[in-house]
């Protein structure tokens, strides 16, 4: 027999015990679900100096890079044990006065959905897994957890910590590539919470309509920048360099390109260089604070992106290393060859505009991205743009920060994504909402049962007022 096929027939079996765990009720009370949150908890905790030496390992040589992932990883945490008690309470809902006034009463209860899958990314292999997991465990799910195999380092660590601290019919880990993964989905699952790259989104979404299950899907794009003619420049160059080049731009929300106007773009692209030499020196290959890409086959796609006539600062790489050298590119059009994908590394193609609308009309012409970011003091200005450019999230005057508030829903739009979660978003999601209405056991409505008189339908119109 196959590794794969073994795996498979492993994993299959974990599955169904995790059905009959779920369908015993045992993963519903409020106690399971502290349980698994505070053994996460102290799986994350009690482990985080060989995590963190997997993460450098890995790629993540920025002592940012690897704090942010234990930050966002423990505040999600924080944030579900605190308040879950309030967020499993069914939700009362109002009546009209003609049913409230007999002792009507309404409720929603908000059910988990049962056996997850959650397939997660290599750019944040601690932080991107285990937030969505806090979301699935407080909702009430059991799961299988698949890592990715990129941040192999990381993806063994956590392979060999997760039988330690979970009961496999609770929470379970499968390792293995694509075929597995494959396999994987195959399986009803009763939910599937992944993220990804939007060609894998979509095998993703195939396979689950087969079983006609739910997805959350958190999946990326060309995520945009604007900075007018008003915006603080220094500032802003700062923040988008720092935006673009953290987690060595491997960050599902890093800024993609950014328009500038052309009355301000020469002085921004200086300041974009000052903020380069700035944060990395003047040999940022041996500046422990910009991460590496995650594999080689990365360097060498970011190496045909780049258009060397347009590279005013960086643009260096080295294969073996896994290096690549923070990048301002400029002055760049909507039709060079970096503007065609998510670049998903340390370069910022800057793009001189004149007139905002035409910027607006062709950012709308792309996929609709993940992230935005406007930089401007017109406040009128900024709440068009808010109005009309379609995204997921992003900041104005700010770049990533908004995912780091565990109380901000985060997901995509479109392309960029299906459903939303953090905090109590994510428990949200990963319940159903089952409505109840309640009725006094004495209490008839009459009117709607027959025989039925021409008075009925004006009877009906008003029943529900």
């Amino acid at each position: 027999m196959t590794t794969t096929a073994t795996a498979v027939s492993r994993f299959s079996e974990v599955f169904h015990a995790q059905k009959a765990r779920f369908r015993s009720d045992a993963t519903k009370p409020y106690e399971w679900r502290v349980d698994q949150l505070t053994r996460l908890e102290h799986l994350i905790a009690e482990n985080q100096e060989a995590l963190s030496a997997a993460l450098a390992v890995d790629f993540k040589t920025s002592i940012w890079d690897i704090s942010a992932e234990f930050g966002v990883s423990l505040g999600a945490i924080a944030e579900a044990k605190a308040n879950l008690a309030d967020w499993m309470e069914p939700t009362q809902k109002e009546l009209p006065p003609s049913f409230a006034s007999k002792g009507y009463q309404a409720r929603v209860y908000h059910d988990p959905y049962g056996v997850t899958l959650l397939i997660a990314p290599f750019n944040a292999p601690l932080a991107l897994l285990v937030a969505p997991l806090v979301a699935i465990l407080a909702a009430g799910n059991p799961a299988i957890v698949k890592p990715s195999e990129v941040t192999s380092h990381v993806a063994e660590i956590l392979g060999e910590l997760f039988p330690h601290y979970f009961d496999a019919q609770d929470v379970a880990m499968v390792r293995g590539d694509r075929a597995v993964v494959s396999e994987l989905l195959k399986l009803p699952f009763d939910f599937i919470f992944f993220t990804g790259s939007v060609p894998v989104g979509k095998i993703v979404m195939r396979a689950a309509a087969e079983n006609l299950t739910p997805v959350l899907l958190e999946l990326g794009g060309q995520n945009p920048s604007i900075v007018d003619e008003t915006a603080n420049l220094e500032d802003a160059a700062r923040k988008l360099v720092w935006g673009s080049m953290a987690f060595g731009g491997q960050w599902c929300v890093s800024p993609g390109y950014v328009y500038v106007h052309e009355a301000v773009a020469g002085q921004f692209v200086e300041e974009a260089k000052k903020a380069v030499a700035e944060f990395y020196g003047a040999d940022p290959d041996s500046n422990p604070d910009l991460s590496r890409m995650a594999s080689e086959k990365d360097v060498t796609r970011l190496q045909g992106l780049i258009d060397p006539t347009k590279v005013v600062v960086g643009g260096q790489s080295d294969i073996t290393s896994r290096y690549f050298a923070p990048t301002i590119l400029y002055p760049v059009a909507d039709d060079d060859k970096v503007m065609e994908e998510e670049i998903f590394g340390p370069i910022l193609p800057v793009l001189p505009y004149t007139d905002l609308k035409e910027v607006v009309a062709t950012i709308k012409d792309r996929p609709s991205p993940l992230a935005a970011y406007i930089f401007s003091r017109n406040e009128d200005r900024v709440g068009e743009l808010l109005a009309t450019l379609p995204f997921g999230n992003g900041s104005v005057n700010q770049a990533i920060l908004h995912l780091f508030f565990s109380n901000l829903p985060f997901g995509g739009i479109g392309p960029s994504g299906i459903g939303q979660y953090l905090g109590k978003t994510g428990f949200d999601s990963l319940t159903h909402d089952k409505s109840i209405l309640f009725s006094p056991a004495e209490e008839t409505v009459e009117s709607v049962f027959p025989p039925y008189d021409a008075e009925t339908p004006s009877r009906l119109a008003t029943m529900f007022d």
